[in-house]
Parts: C-alpha cells; sequence; structure tokens
C-alpha cells in the first residue's frame, strides 16, 4: 500500500482520482482513447496478407494498435501457426496441446508478403511450440533466409519463445543472425508465475543473456513488459536493472489490456506521466534504447526504433 502511495504522488490528486474510477468501471482513462487514422494502406495491407495465408500478431492478440500500423503498411507475422502450446494470462492467441503441422510454405509467403508491402525492417514472431523438439527454431530460421534472399535490403528483428530453455534451439537462432532479437520478460518477478505459462522470469533473463554475449556483429538485444498488472513502481525498476543486466539494448513498456474476460484483469491505467518515470530511469542506469507509453507493444513502430538505432551508428 505504501508502495502505490508513492507511485501515485507522481501525479496531481485529480489524476489519481480519475484513473482509480476508471479502473473501478472498466472504462478507459482520457489518454487511452485515439482517433481511428485516415485514409493510409488498411485495405491493401490485409489483401496481401490474405492472399498469402499468412498470420499477424496484430490480429491474433487483438492488438490496439493494428488500425494504425495496417495503414502505414506495416504488420508483425506470426509463424508457426496460429495456435500456442502456451496458455498465458495476459494473452488471447488461441491454445493447443497439438497445433497443425507445419506450413512449409509459409518462409515463401512471409518473403513474398515483405516485398509486396515494401517493408525495409520486418518484424517475425512466433507462437511457442513445445510439441515440437526445437521449439519451431528451424522452421523460423528458413523464414529469416527466405525473407533476405528475396529482400536483399531488409533488416530482420525477430521475437521469440524461449525454446523451454533448449540451448540448441537458441542457437539456431543466433546462427540466423537477426538484426534485433526480442524476447519478452513481459511482467516483474512477483507476478510472473501468475501472468506467464511455463516461460519463467530467471529463463528469459538467461536467454537474454546467452544472445547478448554470443552476439554476432551489431545485432542488438531487446525485451519489453506490460505494466498495470498490480506492479509497483520499484519492482518495474528493478527489472530493468536486471534487463540491463542481462545485456538488453532495448526496452519496451507498454500497458496491459485485458483481451477477453478469460485473461488477468487489469489493475490500473498507468499515467503517460509514469511512462516518462520509466522511460527517464532506463537512460539513468544506461539502457541504450527505451520506447514507453500506452500503447507502446513489442513490435510497435520498430522500424522507427531502427532508424533510432542507426542514427546513433553515424554520429
Amino acid at each position: 500500500m505504501e508502495e502505490r502511495k508513492r507511485k501515485l504522488n507522481i501525479l496531481p490528486p485529480h489524476v489519481e482520482e480519475q484513473e482509480e474510477r476508471a479502473v473501478s468501471l472498466g472504462r478507459f482513462p482520457p489518454w487511452l482513447h485515439r482517433q481511428l487514422p485516415k485514409g493510409g494502406q488498411l485495405k491493401q495491407t490485409g489483401k496481401i496478407l490474405s492472399q498469402h495465408r499468412l498470420n499477424t500478431v496484430c490480429e491474433e492478440a487483438k492488438c490496439p494498435n493494428l488500425f494504425e500500423c495496417w495503414s502505414r503498411k506495416t504488420a508483425t507475422f506470426l509463424i508457426l501457426g496460429k495456435e500456442c502450446t502456451r496458455n498465458c494470462g495476459f494473452c488471447d492467441i488461441d491454445f493447443s496441446k497439438k497445433p497443425r503441422d507445419l506450413d512449409e510454405e509459409e518462409p515463401k509467403n512471409v518473403a513474398l508478403s515483405v516485398k509486396e508491402l515494401s517493408l525495409r525492417h520486418v518484424v517475425i514472431t512466433m507462437v511457442a511450440r513445445d510439441d515440437l523438439a526445437d521449439g519451431g527454431s528451424i522452421h523460423l530460421s528458413k523464414v529469416i533466409s527466405e525473407v533476405r534472399a528475396q529482400n536483399a535490403h531488409v533488416t530482420v528483428e525477430v521475437l521469440t519463445s524461449d525454446f523451454a530453455g533448449n540451448r540448441d534451439a537458441w542457437q539456431i537462432v543466433l546462427d540466423s543472425q537477426p538484426d534485433i532479437f526480442n524476447h519478452n520478460i513481459e511482467t516483474v518477478r512477483s507476478l510472473s508465475p501468475q501472468i506467464r505459462h511455463k516461460a519463467t522470469y530467471d529463463r528469459t533473463l538467461e536467454l537474454l543473456n546467452f544472445m547478448s554475449v554470443n552476439r554476432l556483429g551489431k545485432m542488438k538485444v531487446k525485451s519489453g513488459l506490460m505494466v498495470g498488472l498490480g506492479e509497483a513502481l520499484t519492482q518495474v525498476q528493478e527489472t530493468l536493472h536486471d534487463l540491463k543486466n542481462a545485456g538488453c539494448d532495448i526496452v519496451t513498456i507498454g500497458q496491459y489490456l485485458q483481451p477477453n474476460r478469460h485473461k488477468f484483469r487489469v489493475k490500473e491505467f498507468i499515467h503517460p506521466e509514469i511512462f516518462k518515470t520509466y522511460e527517464q530511469f532506463g537512460y539513468a542506469i544506461g539502457i541504450s534504447l527505451m520506447h514507453c507509453g500506452p500503447f507502446v507493444r513489442s513490435s510497435y513502430n520498430a522500424d522507427e526504433i531502427l532508424n533510432r538505432i542507426e542514427d546513433e551508428r553515424r554520429y
């Protein structure tokens, strides 16, 4: 309770009251309302993805940024099917102990879609496939190779599972040399067992550290977490310390939104000023790039993050 009070002292009293009232009534506060984008290429993006029978995390996880991203002709590819062998408390992707067989045409179809969307930076994520001996790492490697074969100048970001701790699978992904490797820690240590299914806080740090220590070339290591699950400010700061010590270059923090009534409930809506506090703290402890805000997701504006990284490299 004292920690809760310390956090809310960052904000004016009327904003604290507004936030409390919004949570109790199940309504979004003003900073979580946004206008739909006008114009753009939303229909064309959907058509290209549909033609190639591809899944996106934008659709399967009910991302609130879908309209914005698709209107910019960008999407996050979800490979290895759309049924996950894990049933996490925050995620809306379908759960199955025995998902469908892999689509051998998927690497080619992802590569073609990247070309037709004229993507400069592609984000590829995956469902957890604990039913496969390699966790799907070989298939992911094939997707990366095919994307690069058909799109010479594209940069590749992957957002992976932990492959159940299989280090051989980790090495397969590392050998594929993504430009950005991302694996989300999702939440603070104390909440991790409630929020995640099978994945653990420490294994995530181990995987991130493996990628950081063994990285090839200029590969960046990235992770992210959700807030609004009942965590304390100091717990988020501890998590940022852990991510920094694991070798993360990039960290994203966004507002958790309950995808359906069966999933973990939102405990509070985090004010934009608190996101700024987290961002400043991350930079203060040496994290190279922080991307924080109510609508931030792991792959949200990933191309802009890459631009910021490249700008830093030039100076």
